[in-house]
């Protein structure tokens, strides 16, 4: 992971004190010296020889919360219990939770949402299961579900350490779009346990979203799910990265007076993102994409053992370039990272065609530091919110998914996610426009609207929506 950039956080340190020993000038000068500033203090605790008090400290280099702990417990009389930051204590007891929509209040009411009055919504349901679209949650309620495979830049953390990130998706639905939606995790990396697992748990959702699941495996869950269930499922890894990306090359290509189906993008890190991002693009008419990964320009003709590789060959490259990444880079309009941190060097871009742009997205390192692309690069996006034009999921998936709530899409297609990434690009105004605004903010209130206003919209036209009337 990348070292953390300074920023003010506050951290709470519970210290016990000995009453005899313990000065509490001592204190306060020992983290005022180690870069932390004391802005409350709370007694927690007290009896006849110690006091316990929660001390809440402003630091702004990350490194000063240890260094705190180091000195305090060098102190005679002081012992450090606890320390917590602002983060941590946000996710105490979860980040959710689940609240009935009415209160039972007498025993009429009781008798309405469970038994007796519950068995005829049961039988209708029975009956026409298409009822359970109105008449349960269903309707309104996607499973974000994870192996803990691949979270974030962690890696193969695990599921219950993949809790928080699917907790956190979870509230973005909800704030974002209105959409109910649960963390799964599962207990199993084997893809036909998966597969099985999910699709025994459908009937109670609108739609699946899976989430940092490994890859390769990832693109055999997605298909096979796409398959056999009725409720769309998205790897949003893969196709929110996509959309999202898709967004911002719209705006960017438009800044500099290009057309996006006449440039020649160079694509490093051929995984999970890296293809979803291709086929979009080849959606959008692109035609001259090299992908490159850690052996170089993927080319047809040559051997490779991973399937996605062997599409990828056969699919992008028509002019068979080879080489490094340094070699296929040359008069490419378009540089696109999905892989890792400092793959891509400053030389590199001078050799990119006139007014290049670099979409760096590797997290939490792009393949290039903005300052380093200082001067010599036209457009810069990654994938962090440290930086302006950050490409972030969170800018497709809550209104992709009340879009295809809305109308009943048994599935998402390509043109959906095209109308998703063209409704993203349109919340940036043409005079607002410019090398540091091509994608907009995710608090941007209009985002989630107008991308479930398209997905509606192309759902319709692409035969997969299944409600007569649009709308609830």
């Amino acid at each position: 992971m990348a070292v953390p950039k300074s920023g003010s956080t506050n951290i709470i340190v519970r210290v016990e004190m000995d009453k005899a020993s313990a000065a509490f000038g001592r204190i306060a000068m020992a983290i005022g010296d180690s870069g932390g500033d004391i802005v409350a203090i709370d007694v927690s605790g007290t009896g006849k020889v110690t006091t316990i008090r929660d001390l809440t400290v402003n630091i702004t280099d990350t490194g000063a919360k240890d260094l705190i702990v180091q000195v305090l417990n060098k102190l005679p009389g002081v012992k450090v219990l606890q320390v917590s930051d602002q983060t941590f204590l946000m996710h105490l007891g979860g980040k959710i939770e689940v609240t009935p929509k009415m209160a039972i209040k007498s025993r009429d009411d009781l008798s309405r949402v469970y038994t007796p009055g519950v068995a005829s919504v049961c039988m209708a349901i029975h009956e026409d299961p298409s009822h359970a679209h109105t008449l349960t949650i269903k309707r309104n309620t996607v499973a974000v579900v994870s192996d803990g495979s691949a979270v974030l830049g962690l890696g193969n953390i695990g599921p219950l350490a993949a809790m928080p990130v699917m907790e956190g998706k979870a509230m973005l639905f909800k704030q974002l779009a209105g959409v109910d939606a649960f963390p799964i995790c599962l207990d199993s990396q084997d893809t036909e346990e998966i597969i099985a697992t999910i699709k025994r748990i459908a009937p109670a959702f609108g739609g699946i979203n899976l989430e940092d699941i490994s890859s390769p495996r990832c693109f055999e869950i997605e298909r096979r799910l796409i398959e056999e269930l009725d409720i769309p499922v998205f790897h949003d890894d893969q196709h929110g990265t996509a959309v999202v990306l898709l967004a911002g090359l719209y705006n960017a290509v438009k800044l500099v007076g290009k057309r996006l189906e006449d440039c020649k993008i160079v694509l490093c890190g051929i995984g999970a993102a890296g293809i979803a991002c291709t086929k979009i693009l080849q959606a959008a008419g692109v035609t001259r994409i090299v992908g490159v990964d850690r052996e170089g320009a993927i080319v047809r003709g040559n051997e490779y053992t991973h399937d996605a590789w062997r599409w990828y060959a056969e699919h992008t490259n028509l002019d068979k370039e080879s080489g490094t990444l340094s070699d296929v880079i040359v008069d490419a309009d378009i540089f696109i990272g999905v892989s890792g941190p400092g793959v891509l060097r400053r030389g590199d871009i001078g050799k990119m065609a006139p007014d290049p742009i670099v979409f760096a997205m590797a997290n939490p390192t792009p393949e290039i530091a903005p300052e380093e692309a200082e001067g010599i690069v036209r457009v810069i996006a990654t994938g962090r919110s440290d930086y302006p034009n950050q490409i972030n999921n969170v800018l497709c998936f809550p209104g992709l998914f009340r879009g295809v709530l809305d109308c009943r899409a048994s599935r998402v297609t390509e043109e959906m996610k095209i109308a998703a990434a063209k409704a993203i690009a349109s919340v940036v105004g043409e005079d607002e426009l410019n090398e540091q605004y091509i994608i907009p903010s995710v608090f941007n209130p209009h985002v989630a609207e107008k991308v479930k206003e398209a997905v509606v919209q192309a759902a319709y036209a692409s035969g997969v929506a299944r409600r007569r009337e649009r709308g609830f």
